[in-house]
């Protein structure tokens, strides 16, 4: 076993996961004093980054259990290593005016570069999510890395979007399954291994026909099953992605869904339509998004009163129902049923920090721009659900808002892997843009 190293952590890796102290095994920590009276400012409030801070104060409090840190820390655990408060440190020698601005970042950085100098032969590094510190780091010599313990390997990533196979059968073995009287093979037939549950096939007729058969694999039948081409609350698959997502999106086996893709691939808007077709199965739908306020704002900067705050936040969920709604004529019953659902609170939009304390028991549950969530936040959601609810998760992994995440970290690509391969869970990537040409070739080549 190698020499233990010390990491310097920074405020944005404690926010970010509270237990992380106890995520370096047998390896030194150093928190710099800025780092605590950073974590101070976000101790009160309801959001994620406030139970963070919370949840980090008092383990550390445990670990001192009135004891003070000396000049070798204290044990934060068994098998880990030691972990002690270190007093802020300015520059020293030809850095001691490189950095103009007296602000925690610079701070931090001092701090974790006295570590270093005062442990010849030891490998100490910054830990933090922030790139902007990273390359400040990296430009005076000091050894950096991001917080990595919840990073989804790129390998995975791949994975997911191209979990749909695509096989060429047998004219015969496709004719059974797309019109024969179960709609359904054994996978035995046509596969060599069994595939996951609510894997995606592609299937090719063995001629010249261009049709595309979509079928999945249902592990309660422990068949191979057709997916037909669903409608759902006047939307119609326009591809053959959305087409198995409106088939995930209404089976009731399948009570955890996350769709992903690029902005026009209906995401939201399937998830919807499927939630409002099922709606006399559930007592309510939910349909959130996080807030996420960009360039450190509040929302009290935002003008009128708590609805009209968030009425920006949350009106491209009620395009994708009006988009709904435009199906029908205006006094049609299906028209009226949504207005009737919304006035009765049958269906509520609201933003997600609103719904944290509700019960979600027997309901819908879509969470749109979940790529902004953390992965505590998406277990938190999770674990609340009750008896008879769905819950679906849609999102793009390449368009993360929050400054601290990124596609490998967040909990919309967490969700993907920790639940792969299980029989209640299913993916589906939408690839192809269906709002129109122009966006489609927009978001191709600008």
């Amino acid at each position: 076993m190698g020499k233990p190293k010390i990491f310097v952590l920074d405020t944005n890796v404690i926010l970010h996961d509270h237990k992380a102290i106890r995520k370096f095994r047998d390896n030194d920590l150093v928190i710099p004093v800025a780092v605590i009276e950073e974590v101070d400012k976000f101790k009160k409030g309801t959001d994620a980054l406030s139970y963070n801070a919370r949840g980090f104060m008092r383990d550390l409090d445990r670990i001192t259990n009135g004891k003070n840190f000396g000049s070798d820390g204290l044990p934060i655990g068994r098998d880990l290593g030691r972990i002690k408060v270190e007093p802020n440190h300015p520059f020293e020698g030809e850095y001691a005016g490189f950095f103009t601005d007296d602000i925690p970042d610079h701070r931090i950085l001092a701090t974790a570069m006295w570590v270093r100098d005062h442990h010849p032969g030891t490998f100490v590094a910054l830990v933090t999510k922030d790139i902007n510190l990273r390359m400040k780091a990296k430009a005076i010599g000091m050894a950096v890395q991001d917080y990595l313990t919840d990073h989804i390997q790129d390998e995975r990533i791949e994975e997911a979007q191209r979990e749909i196979q695509t096989l060429a059968l047998e004219n015969s073995l496709l004719q059974e399954l797309a019109y024969g009287p179960e709609t359904a093979i054994e996978w035995r037939r046509i596969l060599k291994v069994q595939p996951r549950p609510n894997q995606m096939f592609k299937f090719r007729w063995d001629s010249d026909r261009d049709e595309i058969v979509c079928a999945r694999y249902d592990a309660s039948r422990d068949r191979i099953v057709l997916v037909k081409g669903q409608e759902a609350y006047g939307i119609r698959p326009r591809n053959e992605e959305q087409k198995f997502a409106i088939d995930a999106l209404l089976n009731p086996k399948v009570e955890l869904v996350s769709l992903t893709g690029g902005a026009g691939t209906g995401k939201t808007l399937l998830a919807l339509a499927a939630a409002l077709e099922q709606e006399k199965d559930y007592e309510q739908i939910y349909l959130s998004r996080p807030t996420v306020i960009l360039g450190n704002q509040d929302l009290g900067f935002l003008p009128g009163d708590q609805k009209q705050k968030m009425s920006p936040f949350l009106q491209p969920l009620f395009d994708n129902l009006n988009v709904i709604k435009s199906q029908f004529r205006p006094t049609s019953k299906e028209a009226q049923r949504i207005d009737a659902m919304l006035t009765q609170d049958k269906l509520i939009i609201e933003p997600l920090a609103y719904i944290r304390g509700r019960s979600l028991g027997r309901c819908y549950f879509i969470i749109d721009e979940a790529q902004n969530l953390t992965p505590h936040e998406m277990k938190t959601i999770i674990t609340r659900a009750g008896e008879g609810t769905k819950m679906v998760f849609t999102g793009d992994i390449f368009q993360i808002d929050q400054p601290y995440l990124d596609q490998w970290s967040n909990g919309l690509s967490h969700l993907g892997e920790k639940m792969y391969g299980q029989a209640l869970f299913q993916h589906v990537y939408l690839r192809k843009g269906e709002r129109s040409e122009l966006s489609e070739l927009a978001a191709k080549l600008l």
